[in-house]
């Protein structure tokens, strides 16, 4: 059965956490409050789910939590690539064992490369 993507965010946090990191779910779009305004996150659309920073040396990373068959969407793509043009790290993680690798690796777009700009 595959684990949905929700409950590896959550796995992905608590073993960053406990990997001498500091990391953060972000929400990206806009909800009605209950008087029917509407709140903005924020955050530009494709924002990655996760953003942290190693301990060891602040170094700052973003992480895109997929499931196993899901796919970066176009914003995600864009989003991605200005983040790959200054050489942040990030990518895409399908369990914890990839977070890991993007973060202690200092990885720069992991798992992007089968998605080019034909998404946009």
């Amino acid at each position: 059965m595959q684990q949905l993507e929700h409950n590896v965010q959550k796995q992905i946090m608590v073993a960053l956490s406990q990997h001498k990191c500091s990391v953060f779910r972000t929400n990206v779009g806009k909800v009605q409050t209950i008087d029917h305004r509407w709140f903005d996150t924020g955050l530009p659309q494709g924002f990655p789910d996760l953003m942290g920073f190693r301990w060891v040396d602040n170094q700052i990373f973003f992480i895109e939590v997929k499931s196993k068959t899901g796919k970066p969407r176009p914003d995600q793509i864009r989003f991605h690539e200005m983040l790959q043009s200054h050489n942040v790290i990030h990518g895409i993680a399908r369990s914890v064992k990839d977070a890991l690798m993007i973060v202690d690796g200092s990885l720069v777009g992991l798992g992007f490369d089968d998605y080019g700009s034909d998404l946009r």
